[in-house]
């Protein structure tokens, strides 16, 4: 006689419990997607999950060194240097506008001065 659909999910369920799966949702990009997809077509996988588990298990096996390596961020962030003199500007023109809280250097705090 087969399972009910209730019984083939209860039984899944005691599996995932003893293999303590977890599902891992994750969002990404067109970018990453396509790249996903890219290597689903070269592998000739349709699942998805296998194709990451694959992934993360060749990295693994680069070692902690190789694995630093592979996965280090591919951007370099750069300020130029009109960037820079624009934002020092536009600081010192807030600076100028709003000065903030004054400040009173130790010597010259009200106490100090009574005391002379």
């Amino acid at each position: 006689m087969a399972k009910t659909g209730q019984e083939r999910s209860a039984k899944a369920a005691l599996k995932r419990i003893e293999f303590d799966e977890k599902e891992l949702r994750h969002r990404c990009r067109l970018g990453t997607r396509l790249t996903l997809e890219e290597l689903m077509d070269w592998s000739e996988d349709t699942e998805q999950a296998s194709v990451i588990e694959g992934c993360l298990r060749y990295v693994h096996s680069l070692g902690r060194d190789g694995a630093r390596e592979a996965l280090k961020a591919r951007h370099e962030i750069v300020i130029s240097e009109n960037v820079a003199r624009e934002f020092r500007n536009q600081s010192l023109a807030e600076l100028k506008r709003d000065p903030g809280d004054e400040f009173i250097p130790p010597d010259q705090s009200p106490s100090a001065l009574r005391a002379r």
